[in-house]
């Protein structure tokens, strides 16, 4: 697909709100390893209270009530091993649909699924894995932003001081507190939308580790929605502890509610 950015911002901007149908899918990153936590087993297969972490976040996306239908991107050799058949199969997770190989990037992967979505999906919900305590609710909430405005994304406000530093980690600036934010996922997009970012940005070489830096390249406007500070990735040791404490304590305020 050729065409500045700028050229294709206008067309995507005519054709606004012309999306009828809101088939959206899911599309669950699921390509991680484990270096950070110093284990052989990928942290997307690691147990969490019970169920492997990348279970929690199928599970969610699964619950969601604008989530139609779920694809995951994944390594080669878990394709081969069949094994999120068998979590669709065990843990009764019937929007899920395939699983396909991711590429050599994170942005590549998410483009790997892009191509396997099926013909009636209008808008795609991006996602890590790695997120277990990603809720039903919020999964809500970015998608009905992005029916909305064509483009939203799961996010916090900053409550620490952000610098930016160089090669070197010194402190190069300042980012002003109140308009800094950290994204997270679900990332969500209209369909045209985020194929258009995606193939301008392979066109010109772009390379980003953020879907929204994509579709920031088209000049279009990206809603935040906050999803409070315990939308985590796992990534670490410490993080699987925190993990399963927030689902514990999430767990008694039910109970406690059901009372």
């Amino acid at each position: 697909m050729g065409g500045s950015p700028k050229d294709l911002a206008d067309i995507l901007r005519a054709s606004a709100g012309k999306l009828k149908s809101r088939t959206t899918a899911a599309i669950i990153v699921a390509g991680g390893s484990s270096t950070r936590m110093g284990v052989d087993t990928p942290k997307q297969f690691l147990e969490l209270c019970g169920m492997p972490v990348a279970v929690h976040t199928m599970r969610a996306y699964e619950e969601s009530e604008y989530i139609d239908q779920i694809y995951v991107v994944a390594r080669q050799e878990d394709i081969e091993s069949g094994i999120y058949e068998t979590y669709a199969e065990k843990f009764e997770i019937k929007k899920y649909r395939t699983c396909v190989a991711g590429g050599k990037t994170r942005q590549e992967s998410v483009l790997k699924g892009i191509e396997a979505l099926s013909d009636d999906v209008k808008f795609v919900a991006i996602a890590d894995a790695a997120r277990p305590l990603t809720t039903p609710e919020l999964i809500n909430s970015v998608c009905l932003a992005a029916y909305r405005y064509g483009a939203a994304s799961a996010g916090t406000p900053a409550v620490d001081t952000i610098k930016t530093v160089d090669n070197h980690k010194f402190i190069t600036d300042t980012v002003e507190r109140a308009t800094a934010w950290q994204a997270a996922t679900p990332q969500a997009f209209s369909l045209p939308l985020y194929r258009a970012a995606a193939y301008s940005a392979l066109d010109e070489g772009f390379e980003c580790t953020d879907d929204n830096s994509l579709v920031e390249r088209l000049e279009r406007r990206i809603k935040f929605v906050d999803c409070g500070r315990y939308n985590i990735k796992i990534t670490e040791k410490l993080d699987l502890l925190l993990a399963e404490t927030i689902l514990s304590a999430r767990e008694s305020i039910l109970w406690e509610d059901e009372e």
